[in-house]
């Protein structure tokens, strides 16, 4: 258990060595890798109980979570802003293409 935590701690240090300049691909493989060593730890703690010295570096690494948290919230701000421009350029863009042949005659009757 104890090396599971340690994992988890360099893993946490990492990631939030480099956070502010982290992309979501990163963020991504950090999440994932902290899922397996998580799954890894439930299993054990299924067994064995933390002691409380665990418990306690548990708890230091938990304490990141809010800074991880906002930094993929703000790619996540990110993302919806840039689609919601791509969106909007769509939209302006297909209101100004023809939607008829160039080529074609008008014709109009007269009363």
């Amino acid at each position: 258990m104890d090396e599971l935590i340690a994992q988890l701690q360099l893993l946490t240090k990492d990631i939030l060595k480099r956070l502010n300049d982290a992309d979501y691909e990163e963020l991504e493989v950090f999440v994932e890798e902290r899922q397996l060593l998580i799954d890894d730890m439930t299993r054990q703690l299924s067994s064995n109980p933390a002691r409380e010295s665990q418990k306690v570096e548990i708890a230091r690494i938990v304490e990141h979570d809010a800074e991880i948290m906002a930094r993929m919230n703000a790619l996540r701000l990110e993302a919806q802003d840039w689609l919601q421009k791509r969106n909007q350029a769509k939209q302006q863009r297909n209101a100004y293409e023809a939607g008829y042949t160039p080529d074609s005659f008008l014709m109009d009757r007269k009363k």
